[in-house]
């Protein structure tokens, strides 16, 4: 839990509850916040499984999974490939694309080319390739003056994305099955106040959608979960376009681990099928493995 990445206190807070909720099950939990010394703390505690709670980049992007399958310990998520192909969200896409999974337009571009002119029509999003959890994002609309003034925090390779309107949706797949369809709820962007602090959205589940968007929803994540190598628990993010049917059902990315704090979206579709945050907390334990 924890590290050094952007997401730190989004993985320390999935750490602590999932940690609660091991202890809870019967298990002997050590919570690690993994700095440069990871290696030799946990080749001393030797453990049993690592339940990999980071979030972001070296925790989530197939470095901490290389290092784990490097010491035989077995862990929870994806491996090494799937983790970096879906924390890089354009080779994520590039995937998907040849796997028959909708995606709008999309281009990568420096930061300073971006400053200086629209890339895409506006309007269209701007963020970091590598990053989750909408860190770093720019929303560039339609009646915009000029390109954005990105941050010199932001990397010097971004994502520009075409915007997809229409409603935000999720699904989690947990062991190559998809659970259901949630549809988040804001006043606005869908940013990481908006994920991580309370009342930041509302979470409508089932979501409140036509059987196809359903049923095509619950298809594409598991699809997108194959596709990518994924294994154990990912979720899948929607856009849909209600005007436009299921042609404006398009796949924004795939989150290889997805947040397990109070607020997130798949600790309440697991309840919702009926499986306790307990009960999914130890599954993902009995589900870890490594190569070795």
């Amino acid at each position: 839990m924890g590290g050094p990445s952007s997401e730190r206190e989004v993985s320390l807070s999935t750490g602590r509850e999932c940690a609660a909720a091991l202890r809870d099950e019967g298990f002997e939990v050590h919570e690690v916040d993994a700095g440069r010394d990871l290696a030799s703390v946990l080749t001393a505690l030797a453990p049993d499984v690592c339940f990999n709670a980071l979030h972001g980049r070296w925790g989530e992007d197939g470095c901490v999974q290389g290092l784990l399958e490097w010491l035989g310990i077995p862990y929870t998520h994806s491996g090494v490939l799937a983790s970096a192909l879906a924390m890089d969200k354009e080779r994520t896409k590039d995937v998907y694309r040849r796997h028959g999974l909708p995606v709008v337009e999309s281009v990568l571009a420096s930061r300073d080319e971006v400053r200086k002119r629209h890339v895409l029509p506006p309007p269209y999003v701007v963020k970091p390739f590598n990053e989750g959890s909408s860190v770093g994002v720019y929303l560039v609309n339609e009646d915009a003056n000029g390109p954005p003034q990105l941050s010199d925090d932001m990397p010097e390779t971004v994502m520009v994305e075409a915007f997809a309107p229409g409603r935000e949706m999720t699904t989690t797949v947990v062991g190559g099955r998809a659970l259901c369809v949630t549809d988040i709820l804001t006043d606005g962007w869908y940013d990481y106040d908006a994920k991580y602090k309370t009342g930041g959205s509302r979470h409508v589940l089932p979501a409140n959608i036509p059987d196809e968007i359903t049923e095509a929803c619950l298809d594409y994540a598991v699809r997108a979960h194959t596709a990518l190598g994924c294994r154990g628990v990912s979720r899948t993010d929607f856009r849909w376009d209600e005007s436009r049917g299921l042609a404006g059902l398009i796949l924004l990315e795939t989150n290889t681990q997805p947040g397990m704090t109070p607020t997130s979206l798949t600790p309440e579709q697991a309840a919702h099928t009926g499986m306790s945050f307990g009960a999914l907390c130890r599954w993902m334990v009995e589900d870890a493995s490594c190569h070795r």
